[in-house]
């Protein structure tokens, strides 16, 4: 694992954080939706989304642009990246994620307006934290279910490289769709890093519900590579990037 590769995810991690979190923060924190929730909904979504698909371009030709703890884990059960490649990964998204994080919280926390309790720092959650009031059962299969298909889509848009020019695209889209369905359920994780770093600045229920946004997408991502290997067997995904064969004039 090249050093460059482990920096690329730190730092990808972290802009992720910044930006798809911060625009959490401002909208349902610092109340700029507008009094508009849905408004506040679009917003963060598109944030993560567009942050996530700019990285892809960005990143991606040097570590594939994880930035995701479920995703590597995905990466990992489909035999596409090494135990160790992966326990590296983990340890500079989780880094860049608490970086990102801090950076944010010492931006937003330089405003009299600011407060952990009032504002906060777009922690995900359930029970009294969901908008809709959303309890632990119900979030924990949000998250795996939207984890599942999020990583799903990134397993079979990055299998050929002919898709290089496109995968940017997609995986942002699938990133927003997903927020645009979780995050009136439980604020959308589908990445524990995402979750840990604001959730050590917040402290609290933050914290003590945490569990659920690292354990459900990492199973998610489980889930999803194991979709992906039945829908795409081994041997199969090779013949697939062949170049169709030239057909001779008669």
């Amino acid at each position: 694992m090249k050093p460059r590769s482990l920096f690329a995810e730190m730092l990808g991690t972290a802009v992720l954080v910044f930006f798809g979190v911060g625009t959490a923060t401002l909208s349902f924190g610092f109340k700029l939706d507008g009094g508009s929730t849905a408004a506040g909904v679009v917003a963060t979504a598109m944030a993560f989304g567009l942050v996530l698909m700019v990285l892809v371009y960005a990143v991606g030709p040097i570590s594939g642009c994880h930035v995701n703890p479920a995703v590597t884990i995905g990466f990992l059960v489909a035999k596409r990246i090494s135990l160790a490649d992966a326990v590296g990964y983990w340890v500079a998204q989780f880094v860049g994620a608490i970086v990102g994080a801090a950076v944010l919280y010492g931006v937003v926390s330089s405003t009299a307006q600011y407060s952990v309790s009032r504002v906060g720092l777009g922690t995900d959650g359930f029970g009294k934290h969901s908008m809709i009031g959303l309890d632990a059962t119900g979030a924990f299969i949000a998250e795996v279910v939207l984890t599942a298909l999020f990583v799903l889509v990134i397993l079979a848009v990055t299998r050929r490289a002919s898709n290089a020019t496109v995968a940017g695209l997609v995986i942002g889209f699938s990133l927003m769709l997903a927020h645009i369905m979780g995050i009136p359920l439980d604020g959308t994780s589908v990445n524990p890093a995402r979750s840990l770093g604001p959730a050590l600045f917040v402290g609290g229920d933050a914290l003590a519900q945490l569990w659920l946004f690292i354990v459900a997408p990492l199973v998610g991502g489980a889930i999803a590579a194991a979709l992906y290997l039945g829908f795409y067997p081994k041997g199969e995904e090779e013949a697939s990037v062949e170049p169709a064969p030239e057909v001779q004039p008669s």
